[in-house]
């Protein structure tokens, strides 16, 4: 069974290309059949590739994230991802805004899948500097082992 799971931020050049990444080797330490793909609420960076803070800090846990390229959700994510996670409680409110009715993607909040996190957001690196990053990494990795462990037990 392939699992599809879309991550998404703002900008698609931070937290989801992150979280792409961390679920993507998860997936593949454990391995899951399972479709991973990241997009931002905005269109600012489309077409960039991760923030080069993004990428520094994958690759410092081993996972390569610099061929991952920033695009904006669009109207048939909805149908084509199964679960649809957002970085923040923002962007939550922005994908359950345009969410078209009858779509079956289920929405949710990142850390909500990790226990003793619910309601917490994946905070926003992108101001800050690499110790952001850092921990911006090590909240996707414990996101994506919680949310991998869901989707595994069905």
């Amino acid at each position: 069974m392939t699992h599809s799971v879309l991550f998404v931020c703002l900008g698609n050049i931070c937290r989801s290309p992150m979280a792409e990444g961390a679920m993507r080797a998860v997936g593949g330490r454990r391995g899951m059949d399972i479709l991973v793909d990241s997009a931002g609420t905005g269109s600012w960076h489309v077409g960039n590739p991760p923030d080069a803070r993004a990428q520094a800090a994958a690759l410092a846990n081993g996972v390569d994230i610099s061929a991952q390229r920033a695009r904006q959700i669009a109207v048939p994510d909805f149908d084509r991802f199964a679960h649809i996670v957002a970085m923040d409680c923002s962007v939550l409110a922005d994908l359950d805004a345009i969410r078209p009715a009858a779509t079956p993607g289920r929405l949710s909040l990142f850390l909500d899948h990790v226990t003793g996190r619910e309601g917490q957001d994946v905070a926003d690196p992108y101001y800050g500097d690499e110790d952001g990053f850092a921990t911006a990494w090590a909240d996707v990795t414990a996101g994506a082992e919680a949310l991998m462990e869901l989707l595994r037990r069905g």
